[in-house]
């Protein structure tokens, strides 16, 4: 018998909407090149792969070309497919690059509790905003991983067009855009997060990157709790909570496809 292989598609409640996800959940551990393999197989922006480890669960996430230190809507559909069906129940834990992580299960939607990553003025790296095609004096942010590109308003974000081959020279994991939403919009903060570099032009909807996008955020409206709306072309629902060093994110799920890897 193969490993079974879960699609997922995490922050939203419709199906093809959100950003799908693979889950594997291992019975044993398997080598580092059949992982990669699988990941790349199955051609999403993430691809979770999670074995129990005790009392805890052992989390790592690839996309189609490398392993990444942090995912947050693959965690969000790894917990999706623990809870709904693996009967696994209460607050779960994850062991992971970026230390230790924690999912629940809540009656209309699951939280995860992720380290903030507060960021700090930056200078632009050649590249960065000629590959965004965005104004040369727009302010520019920098976290752990990610550049944070601040743009006028909500149509700024949705009309940014990238050129990935400049992109991809920047040296950092992603780049985000984000902007004020509209005064009409039922969410407070619209973005976007392009990862070319890490294999991923355009990410459906990261929940990492709200990691970064929270604490910028709170600090300049004001407010720990935010709706976000990360708008790709299959766009993407969030809110997010800071409290202190850490952030919760609120999310949907919805499971798509199942299947077995015979290899």
């Amino acid at each position: 018998m193969g490993t079974f292989v879960t699609v997922v598609d995490a922050f939203t409640d419709r199906a093809f909407l959100g950003n799908p996800a693979g889950v594997c959940i291992l019975d044993s551990p398997v080598n580092d090149e059949w992982i990669q393999n699988v990941a790349a197989e199955l051609n999403l922006s993430e691809t979770a792969f999670c074995i129990a480890d005790g009392d805890v669960w052992h989390l790592r996430w690839f996309t189609p070309k490398v392993e990444v230190d942090l995912c947050g809507h693959a965690t969000l559909a790894t917990t999706h497919v623990l809870t709904q069906d693996h009967g696994i129940e209460g607050t779960i834990r994850f062991t992971t690059r970026s230390g230790l992580l924690a999912a629940q299960a809540l009656p209309d939607r699951i939280v995860l509790d992720f380290p903030a990553d507060s960021t700090r003025k930056a200078d632009p790296p050649t590249g960065l905003l000629a590959g965004l095609g965005v104004p040369d004096d727009s302010l520019v942010r920098r976290g752990r991983t990610d550049y944070l590109v601040l743009l006028e308003n909500e149509a700024a974000v949705t009309a940014v067009h990238p050129t990935f081959s400049l992109l991809r020279r920047v040296d950092c994991r992603g780049v985000i855009v984000t902007a004020p939403a509209d005064e009409e919009a039922d969410y407070d903060v619209v973005s976007r997060f392009f990862a070319p570099s890490a294999g991923v032009d355009e990410d459906p909807v990261t929940g990492s990157a709200h990691t970064t996008l929270a604490p910028f955020w709170s600090a300049r409206l004001g407010r720990d709790r935010l709706r976000y709306h990360q708008a790709s072309a299959r766009g993407g629902d969030l809110e997010v909570t800071l409290v202190g060093e850490r952030v919760e994110i609120f999310g949907q799920a919805i499971t798509t496809l199942r299947g077995e890897i015979l290899v």
